[in-house]
């Protein structure tokens, strides 16, 4: 005997409803229309620029060809430093955005404690880095510290969001089993809720460690030290050899961190 024929109705593909198809449509047309609409104020009609001939860029080329490692290890000491600002900076962070995080999560405080903790992450996370760093540059000067200073508190804003997020998603049991045994709500969110949030948390901050070791690159504009203040110093200077040289350190150490960033959350994950 044959099989029987599957019913045709089964091969049919899912539809969605014409809810959702008309809203995908207004925000995907939304968007193309934002990219037309801005296509002038990006002056984005430069683009066929960048294949037309031009010494200036000729010569960079030549010179990026040939980096000037001279001064290998005043390079590689101050890639150290700029390693050392962005741990710091990431730690401090850490230490931070742990306890917004717990406040600002939805399932953990009530709403007139979570929205104002909220509000306070938006604004950590808003203000670029440099702009505090140059607050921290006049408080106490020029060097390290304030690149420390403008790395903690922006990454405490993403970490701080990044935790709450991951707060929020737990699983509501073991927290429950925690207070059927009359815990206090402390001793809730230290052994209901941070046991299973603790390896994401760690995760997400080696990756910010990871990102900081490239924005504690751009903090050496304003001064706060590590190998961005040489490498914008090459720049002004026109020393592209120099600049190639920097370049290709940064890249090394950002490659290697990574790897050992991937290697850390392949274990807790």
């Amino acid at each position: 005997m044959t099989a029987a024929a599957p019913a045709t109705d089964t091969l049919k593909p899912p539809s969605r409803p014409l809810g959702q198809q008309l809203f995908d449509l207004i925000l995907w047309g939304g968007i193309f229309i934002l990219l037309v609409a801005s296509f002038g104020p990006a002056e984005m009609r430069k683009l066929p620029l960048l294949f037309q001939n031009s010494e200036n860029m000729r010569q960079f080329g030549r010179e990026f060809l040939h980096p000037d490692f001279s001064d290998w290890r005043l390079l590689v000491a101050q890639m150290w430093l700029t390693i050392q600002i962005a741990m710091w900076g990431t730690a401090i962070a850490v230490l931070l955005a742990i306890p917004l995080g717990l406040l600002g999560a939805r399932n953990v405080t009530p709403a007139y404690i979570q929205l104002p903790i909220r509000r306070l992450m938006d604004g950590l996370r808003s203000i670029p880095d440099l702009v505090i760093g140059t607050i921290f540059v006049v408080a106490v000067g020029l060097g390290p510290f304030a690149g420390v200073m403008a790395l903690a508190l922006n990454t405490g804003g993403v970490l701080g969001k990044l935790f709450s997020e991951a707060v929020e998603a737990i699983d509501k049991g073991p927290v429950e089993g925690v207070r059927a045994t009359g815990a206090a709500p402390l001793q809730e969110v230290v052994w209901g809720v941070i046991p299973q949030v603790a390896p994401l948390w760690t995760s997400y901050a080696l990756y910010r460690f990871e990102s900081n070791s490239r924005a504690a690159t751009v903090l050496g504009l304003i001064g706060a030290g590590g190998i961005g203040q040489i490498l914008f110093d090459s720049l002004n200077s026109f020393a592209y050899s120099r600049v190639a040289a920097i370049a290709i350190v940064i890249v090394v150490a950002v490659t290697l961190i990574d790897m050992l960033s991937q290697t850390i959350r392949s274990r807790l994950l």
